[in-house]
Order: C-alpha cells, then structure tokens, then sequence
C-alpha cells in the first residue's frame, strides 16, 4: 500500500501516468477515489497524484487541531516525498481550501490552481455569518454525536441539489470515516478565514456546478475579484461534486486550462 511520511501521519496516496504533474484534493468525507473520472482521463497523458487527506480514507489521524493550513502543509509534505515539482493543483470544496492555502504559502511549488464548487471563508456573506452564528462548531458537533453517522450523512447531503447515484455514493464515502476525525474536520471548516488570494499568481481556474448552492456563488466571484486573471467555468448539469456529476464536460473544462498552463 503506497503510504508516505508526512509530518506526523502517513498519508495514503495513488499516482498513475507518466507527464506534467496534476493533484487531485477531495473535499470533506471523501477520499482519493472521489477523483476516479479525472484520473481515468488524465493520467493517459499527465501524471496523476491522488491522496486521502488527513484522518480521510487509508491516510493516517493525529491528535492535533485541524485547520486547512495544515492540511495544505501535509500536501506540501507529500509532494516534497514524491518529488513533485510545480504541479496544478485541483480541489473540490474542503479540497479547494486546502488549495487556497497551498496555494498563498507554497506558491514557488505550483504551476496552476483549480477551485471547484468551494469557499473562500466559513462566512463571506450576511448569510454565511447569519448561519454560522445560528448553527455554530459547537451546536454542528453537538448534533453529529446526537445523530448516528448514517442519519447525520444523510441529513448532510440532504440539501444538496446533485445526482442521486453520485449523493449515495458519498453518503457512503462519508460513513467510512471515523466519527472522532469527522469531528475535527468541523474546526478546519469553520476555522478557514479569507486568504491573501490577491498574492496568488498562477493561472487559476474557478469551477461550479450550475446547480451548486446559491450561498457558493459570491465565493467564486470573490476568488475572481482577488485572483489577477483568473477565470470562472460553470459545469452544466451538475451540483457540488461537478467533477462526478457530469465528469466529460469537467473533463473538458479542464483540459482546455491545463493546454494554457503547460
């Protein structure tokens, strides 16, 4: 099983094809396999760097505080082991923040960003901050140790206007992960705060399903307000998980950046 040292964990990872590196981050509940449309089409021509973040999946837990920030410094960790070097970098809501803070402290080691159906900050707008102040972490982790995992997942998805295939198959992704790591993962949630995006300088990328959450939008107009030169893609078809609900059209999307990066 391909384990790796990274600071104090081991994290799981795959990586298949021979090219420019590409780097896949899954978002909250996932793991490295919520990519398998992308590297089933890619890594004929790319290398394909796949991985469990954090206390997701086979990668190891820890009894540290979760944060974004650290998350990106194990995937600055991971990518130092491998010897990757100025990979685009890809990821989908938990994944696209982690993104965002590679992205603003390890720049030197990145030749292009991809954010897809996430957050620039737990609470951007009135309604984000009206939100966080009605369900703050403690009442979230309050109610997911009330709950039995299969009925929180499902309460969890149950908002989201996506596929229903694609809405099982991460329900059932969510469940394989530990209840006392599922709970730290609300403090890098909520913790994440608005970065110096106006510092990023690579080609970026914003994605969103056309039927993603309406509360997203202003994040994704916030990344193309900061980010010099970036560009935002909506997915047809699709909601929060984009690159699963309607992968040839992400597909596409990102190709066509990838041909303009390298």
């Amino acid at each position: 099983m391909p384990l790796v040292q990274t600071d104090d964990i081991e994290t799981y990872y795959e990586m298949t094809g021979e090219g420019e590196p590409i780097v896949f981050v899954h978002g909250a509940g996932g793991s490295h396999g919520n990519w398998h449309p992308q590297v089933k089409h890619f890594s004929g021509r790319f290398r394909v760097l796949t991985y469990d973040v954090r206390g997701h999946g086979k990668s190891g837990g820890s009894d540290r505080k979760y944060s974004c920030a650290l998350f990106a410094d194990d995937l600055y960790e991971l990518l130092a082991a491998l010897n990757i070097e100025r990979p685009v970098v890809c990821g989908l809501s938990l994944g696209g923040m982690i993104s965002q803070e590679y992205a603003v402290k390890y720049q030197s080691n990145l030749a292009g960003l991809v954010l897809a159906d996430t957050a620039v900050a737990t609470a951007l707008t009135l309604s984000d901050k009206l939100q966080k102040w009605m369900f703050p972490p403690s009442l979230v982790k309050w109610y997911i140790r009330r709950k039995t995992p299969e009925d929180y997942a499902r309460w969890s998805f149950k908002y989201f206007d996506m596929n229903d295939d694609v809405r099982e198959y991460l329900i059932q992704e969510q469940l394989r992960m530990d209840q006392v790591e599922f709970l730290k993962l609300m403090d890098a949630i909520y913790g994440f705060k608005l970065l110096d995006l106006a510092s990023i300088k690579v080609p970026t990328l914003v994605v969103l399903g056309e039927n993603e959450r309406k509360a997203v939008f202003p994040h994704a107009d916030k990344m193309i307000e900061l980010i010099d030169g970036s560009k935002k893609v909506i997915i047809p078809y699709a909601g929060h998980a984009s690159n699963l609900e309607n992968p040839d059209e992400f597909n596409q999307v990102l190709n066509e950046f990838l041909e303009h990066v390298f």
